[in-house]
């Protein structure tokens, strides 16, 4: 049981085309650049700069509205609320600051926020209510990303122990998977569920491939993502042509999956993307690319109810710290500027119009004219 939580999780869940797969990425890289280099020049003086390094995080001295740090790049994006501003809501300090901040997840039955602070090897609350920031799970595993099951229970993909948990409404642990084929999985990252109770998760290794997120070991099985379903079996859903597996989403209507590849952490030419797949009879199918994040890469993502997907973006220079927007046909919406990585990003509050990001060292909020799906 969670030594400083042992409140249980109410019964209730929170409630186009593609490219093809062989196709070039300059077309896309082209014309996104094009775009953000042309709405860039929008910035007001009351940003300081558009990557947000001069900006006042306490909120003594205002932002003028729109938010200066959200470019909307394409006519068809309402999701930017005029009257809202990006906010820092939270920076550790000293011994409670977080080193590398992810897989945020929203509460709503307990009004608040939990994520990862993978190499302190805790999970950390956001209290709504009052803002107060508290550990809510100490030895976590390393766990990086967190989801919900469609019961409401947290789902928690460990690195370092190599499982996939659920946490139950007694504050107990339940391990779903840590093996296939009676080989240890790699070290599950991310989860998105559906609607009859299954759970996909991604297992792309990060853990285990140094100390600083889990431990080194050696590669037992290929980075996969997986399928547990409601009785408990592991399929394997997709294997290949994602060299690490990392975020994942499904579609407003589950009839499209989305799952990053972030192999460009292996080095230049790897696949820094997004591939879409169809989704049919419990099976992820026809792989192709939904978007390109090169330079950098995306790694957490969501969608909202307009089917619109949102991607947290970085490592690839100051002007690709932020979040992209994209249509379901691929194309860049907008974006929005942050002085960090981000690294995930969730829809919460009680309209789940509000959305939190991991900043790498930071956890930012910003309220939008979009909501998450119910699952996202």
């Amino acid at each position: 049981m969670d030594k400083n939580l042992n409140t249980a999780i109410p019964s209730e869940a929170q409630s186009a085309s593609a490219k093809p797969l062989s196709l070039a990425r300059r077309g896309f890289l082209a014309s996104a650049a094009a775009g953000v280099a042309a709405a860039t020049a929008t910035v007001t003086a009351s940003a300081n700069d558009k990557f947000q390094q001069g900006r006042d995080w306490t909120g003594n001295h205002p932002v003028t509205y729109p938010e200066p740090a959200f470019e909307v790049l394409d006519k068809r994006f309402s999701g930017r609320q005029g009257n809202a501003t990006l906010q820092r809501i939270w920076h550790g300090q000293g011994h409670d600051a977080a080193l590398w901040c992810e897989g945020p997840v929203w509460m709503g039955d307990w009004g608040c926020l939990l994520w990862s602070d993978i190499p302190n090897n805790r999970v950390l609350r956001w209290n709504e209510e009052n803002g107060a920031v508290s550990t809510f799970q100490s030895d976590s595993g390393y766990s990086n990303g967190h989801s919900r099951d469609t019961q409401g229970r947290l789902l928690a993909m460990e690195h370092d122990t190599r499982r996939v948990r659920r946490r139950n409404y007694d504050g107990t642990w339940t391990i779903l998977c840590d093996s296939f084929g009676g080989k240890k999985l790699n070290a599950p990252n991310d989860a998105a569920t559906t609607p009859d109770g299954s759970i996909y998760f991604t297992d792309p290794g990060y853990g285990i491939m140094g100390p600083y997120e889990g431990h080194k070991a050696e590669f037992e099985l290929p980075t996969r993502v997986y399928r547990i379903a409601p009785d408990g079996k592991v399929t394997v859903a997709a294997e290949g042509p994602m060299r690490r597996p990392n975020g994942i989403c499904f579609s407003p209507d589950f009839k499209k999956c989305y799952v990053v590849d972030t192999g460009a952490t292996d080095g230049p030419g790897n696949p820094a993307n997004i591939i879409v797949f169809d989704v049919k009879d419990q099976k992820l199918s026809n792989p192709k690319i939904f978007a390109d994040f090169a330079p950098g890469f995306t790694d957490g993502i969501r969608c909202d109810t307009d089917g619109n997907v949102w991607c947290g973006w970085g490592w690839g220079g100051m002007e690709t710290n932020g979040v992209r927007v994209h249509h379901p046909d691929g194309t860049l919406l907008a974006f929005l500027h942050t002085p960090e990585v981000i690294a995930n990003l969730c829809f919460g509050g009680t309209k789940r119009n509000r959305l939190f990001m991991t900043g790498s060292t930071s956890i930012y909020a910003l309220y939008v004219n979009a909501q998450g799906h119910a699952l996202s």
